[in-house]
């Protein structure tokens, strides 16, 4: 096996913070990147004094706001949030749900923005949260509008289930996709909590290409899907349309 490189044991520091581990001890650092204690004490040193990451007082690291520093800098991450938030904002308004923005990954949806609403729904998404495109709205829209290739080789991968309403099969999927193509937007059933749906759009750049999506998620007892519907469309094409995008 190949010995990592240095920068490869720098990016396996940060990795070892997530969502479920946003606080961690030098210990819980060196184990969770795999490196030996001295090597993850002189890694964590470098890039507290950088900035990267910051100690408490209790001696436990934490992401630093130089990487947020860095992070405003993304096209797709916070520079596109300060243009979609007043779009974001009007949807939140007109509906008091929960208002996602999200980007894609691979084979992941990103969040790049959440305005939580009132609804008790189980909405289990925070900014930077990642979910598989095709349990989503968000992510059906950005799989629907990825390209033949992309499309191909995510059916062709294992589909995770989440509820009994989480689409596995790969022909249903394609289905889906192509009516998401047709229709312009999304409508996620049930796929990740039994109690939530959600309804997407793309949100396009300025050559057409669609580079993120909005949706709104709401209770699923409740949900009023064509009245939702030309609200989350007006809001992605509102966004889309500030990015440069011409209809």
């Amino acid at each position: 096996m190949t010995a990592p490189t240095a920068s490869g044991r720098l990016l396996s520091v940060l990795a070892a913070f997530d969502h479920e581990h946003p606080a961690l001890s030098l210990t819980d650092i060196s184990r969770r990147a795999g490196l030996s204690l001295t090597t993850t004490h002189r890694l964590v040193g470098a890039l507290t004094d950088w900035g990267a990451l910051e100690r408490d007082d209790s001696g436990v690291y934490h992401v630093g706001l130089r990487l947020w520093e860095l992070a405003a800098l993304a096209p797709r991450g916070l520079a596109l949030r300060q243009i979609a938030l007043p779009y974001l904002e009007d949807l939140y308004e007109a509906t008091h749900e929960n208002v996602q923005l999200a980007v894609r990954d691979g084979r992941d949806v990103v969040y790049t923005e959440w305005l939580s609403g009132r609804s008790a729904v189980g909405v289990h998404i925070r900014v930077g949260a990642r979910w598989p495109l095709h349990a989503t709205g968000v992510g059906l829209v950005l799989l629907a509008h990825g390209g033949a290739e992309l499309q191909d080789e995510y059916c062709a991968g294992d589909l995770a289930s989440f509820t009994p309403y989480t689409i596995t099969d790969p022909v249903r999927l394609r289905r889906v996709l192509a009516e998401v193509r047709r229709s312009d937007v999304a409508v996620s059933d049930r796929q990740v909590t039994e109690d939530a749906l959600s309804v997407a759009a793309p949100v396009r750049g300025a050559d057409g290409t669609v580079t993120a999506a909005v949706s709104v998620v709401v209770p699923y007892a409740d949900a009023q899907v064509p009245v939702l519907v030309p609200a989350v469309r007006l809001a992605a094409r509102g966004i889309s349309r500030a990015l440069g995008w011409q209809p």
